[in-house]
């Protein structure tokens, strides 16, 4: 039996055709997709940078606020109710607190001024000389060195003053001589300063008393027949102090070591120069009334005590 067959179709004879999807009717859905998508990551990211600016600037003004309402306290406290201690809690917790904050300058400079008040010099000195050392153009500069001046002059005080007032030639003088320097600073440095005419008295009142202490010493030395010692004394008096009350002791005591020393005329010189200035005795010689040094008649330990502390005095008749 003969079967016929027919021919073999191929498969895929004809091309097949593939059809490209039409976009046009979803551009517009995707379009306001991708707009919304743009959106929602713009703000995302925006917040994102936002939200920390945002909350620091809050946390700046919270803390401002904080710091304001602290140098209030504390500046009431010192300026108002003079409540020393108070003023310096509140100026020192605003200084650990905030330090770099806008108060910060002004509570250093008035915590100097409260610890000055409160009679603690070394404080206020360690206090006042970072503050210059930190703001060396601060607007209240001279007054800085002002209060260091102060500080300083009193730092040299102990607790008899405080019961007694006593003579400052009879102390240490280091503290004198670094006021002196002070002040002298302000005037030169800042002429024009509200405190420059104060200065210029103080450093009137330590001459005196820088002069009055180099005395006291030359008394000592010419008392102990320590008379080179004694004169070097007297004359940097002369050299250092013009002006100083206690020129015509100066002379005195200049006068007398010569004298001893065999110096006769340089001791003539001595009484040139004295009675070129002041009034001489009819031969010539420097009243013996400038003299220091005068015989104690003081009896018993608390006599000569209180004449040790210059309370009272027991001259011999």
């Amino acid at each position: 039996m003969v079967h016929v067959v027919g021919p073999k179709k191929e498969l895929y004879s004809e091309p097949m055709q593939i059809r490209a999807p039409n976009f046009t009717a979803f551009a517009p859905r995707l379009l306001a997709l991708l707009v919304c998508v743009n959106l929602l990551t713009g703000c995302a990211v925006l917040s994102l940078f936002q939200g920390p600016q945002e909350e620091e600037e809050s946390a700046e003004v919270s803390a401002d606020k904080a710091a304001e309402e602290l140098y209030g306290q504390a500046h009431r406290s010192l300026m108002g109710s003079r409540d020393y201690t108070t003023a310096i809690e509140r100026f020192e917790l605003l200084e650990s607190r905030y330090p770099f904050g806008r108060y910060a300058q002004q509570a250093q400079l008035e915590l100097s001024y409260a610890y000055y008040k409160q009679n603690e010099y070394e404080r206020a000195l360690d206090t006042i000389e970072r503050f210059i050392k930190l703001n060396p153009r601060h607007p209240s500069i001279a007054y800085a060195h002002y209060l260091k001046g102060l500080a300083t002059f009193d730092s040299g005080r102990n607790f008899v003053h405080y019961l007694m007032e006593r003579d400052p030639s009879y102390n240490d003088p280091a503290s004198l001589y670094e006021a002196f320097k002070i002040f002298d600073f302000i005037i030169e440095e800042y002429p024009d300063s509200p405190y420059t005419e104060d200065a210029k008295w103080r450093m009137v009142y330590l001459r005196n008393e820088l002069a009055e202490y180099e005395i006291k010493v030359a008394d000592f030395y010419l008392r102990r027949e320590a008379y080179v010692a004694a004169a070097n004394r007297a004359r940097y008096v002369l050299e250092h102090y013009q002006g100083a009350e206690a020129m015509p002791q100066a002379l005195y005591m200049l006068e007398q070591a010569y004298l001893k020393l065999g110096l006769d005329d340089l001791a003539n010189d001595t009484r040139r120069v004295y009675a070129e200035n002041f009034q001489a005795t009819e031969d010539g010689r420097i009243p013996a009334q400038l003299a220091l040094y005068r015989p104690s008649c003081a009896e018993g330990l608390w006599a000569r005590a209180l004449e040790t502390l210059r309370v009272k005095t027991y001259d011999c008749d």
